[in-house]
């Protein structure tokens, strides 16, 4: 086991599990947040997705609840992906300490998840808009918590949690350490942060909107029409697998079945795919049974997949913060990838927003025009329009922005899933 870990005030049990797993050195996230969390205090964190943030809130949370009876961790995220994602590391290194932990998340048995908290898990792990509903019914007790986990806490805000993040915070005891991860810190997250914990010791890796370290970045600016060909051209480059960033659900199928008549493999992660849809698109997207998975940004906040070759913004995203999250999930850990983004003339003030959250400019690239690929994927575009067919619900236009839900939406639509 590397000094490193060993440094941090883990215990033997924790490092053998971390040796089991082939965890050889912390990532920086871990290394500055897992003493002061082991000692109880409350954090604010501030790194880009994928440096292992998980792992830096899992590991003293371990080692403070072992041997200790009662549900005394509550884990928060935006999504029921993420929170499924959490669960693997908790799994991992609670279980081997005696620890159990439920998950509680829209879209499943509720029943199930009753029975389970009556069980009084050690970790309850939760999207908020569930865990509302239970906590109407009477269905949880957070009594003995001893600690707090926000992840991904300005997306939470982000899609309107905020009454139900008011909600859970009524149902906890008052003394209690919080640990509030973000990949941004922006004014609502800050200005929540300074309200709701005490004293944070502040650990930012990278500088709030710092996207990934080792992905490349690429801009092109590109007519409406030209995505597609673009986005052909770039898997032609070679074989790696794509996460294709859309801005609406009805892109998100329609670059689908784009690719699938390219002859690319390709699932879609949006918001009216059922739970089992979405887990199966990405578990196939993990396995490689698909190399291209096209998603919105909402359906993609908990995909966790070591290997992604490329990101392509297709689309610019509704927000600028979420281009951070979006490029970060390539280049996650020590791997390394390319984020291309199709940016359109009109884009011009977005991307020049999110260049300001970066603090950088993204480099631009020549749209590769005469490219065999290019040429004879505009070709057959062209024909299309001289004889369009039946009129299709979407076309290669730039889509309509989408409304903003009112806040809380995302709990109702729990609701409704039961």
């Amino acid at each position: 086991m590397s000094e490193s870990f060993d440094r941090l005030g883990l215990s033997k049990a924790t490092l053998g599990a971390l040796r089991r797993v082939r965890f050889t050195q912390p990532t920086p996230i871990q290394s500055q947040a897992i003493p002061p969390a082991l000692s109880g205090k409350d954090i604010i964190g501030c790194a880009a997705t994928g440096t292992g943030k998980t792992a830096a809130y899992v590991l003293p949370l371990v080692e403070r609840f072992h041997s200790k009876k009662g549900t005394l961790g509550l884990v928060l995220a935006p999504t029921r992906e993420l929170i499924q994602q959490i669960a693997e590391p908790v799994q991992v290194f609670a279980e081997a300490r005696g620890l159990t932990h439920a998950v509680v998340i829209g879209g499943e048995d509720m029943g199930a998840q009753v029975e389970a908290l009556k069980a009084q898990p050690t970790f309850v792990l939760a999207t908020p808009g569930r865990l509302v509903d239970l906590l109407e019914n009477g269905m949880v007790d957070f009594s003995k918590l001893e600690a707090l986990v926000l992840d991904e806490a300005d997306r939470m805000l982000d899609m309107g949690f905020f009454p139900q993040l008011e909600r859970i915070f009524e149902a906890l005891p008052r003394r209690r350490q919080t640990l509030l991860f973000s990949a941004t810190l922006g004014p609502d997250v800050t200005e929540f942060a300074r309200e709701r914990l005490y004293r944070p010791v502040r650990v930012e890796v990278t500088r709030s909107g710092t996207p990934a370290e080792r992905a490349e970045q690429r801009l092109y600016v590109v007519k409406p029409e030209e995505k597609s060909a673009l986005l052909l051209t770039l898997l032609a480059e070679d074989e790696a697998t794509a996460l294709v960033f859309t801005k609406t659900k009805e892109r998100a199928d329609k670059v689908m079945r784009i690719l699938q008549r390219a002859g690319h493999k390709s699932a879609v992660l949006h918001a009216d795919r059922t739970q089992n849809q979405r887990r199966q698109a990405m578990e196939g997207f993990r396995k490689g049974t698909y190399r291209c998975l096209v998603a919105t940004d909402i359906a993609a906040r908990g995909l966790d997949v070591e290997d992604v070759g490329q990101v392509i913004n297709y689309d610019l995203p509704h927000s600028p913060e979420d281009y951070v999250h979006r490029i970060g999930r390539t280049a996650r850990a020590q791997a390394s990838g390319v984020a291309s983004t199709f940016a359109i003339p009109k884009d011009k003030a977005v991307v020049a927003q999110i260049e300001r959250i970066m603090r950088g400019q993204i480099p631009r690239v020549q749209v590769p025009r005469d490219s065999p690929v290019f040429r004879e994927a505009w070709n057959q575009f062209v024909a299309s329009q001289k004889d369009p067919g039946p009129p299709q619900q979407d076309s290669e236009a730039p889509p309509q922005r989408e409304q903003r839900q009112p806040a809380g939406r995302h709990a109702r639509t729990h609701r409704k899933q039961r």
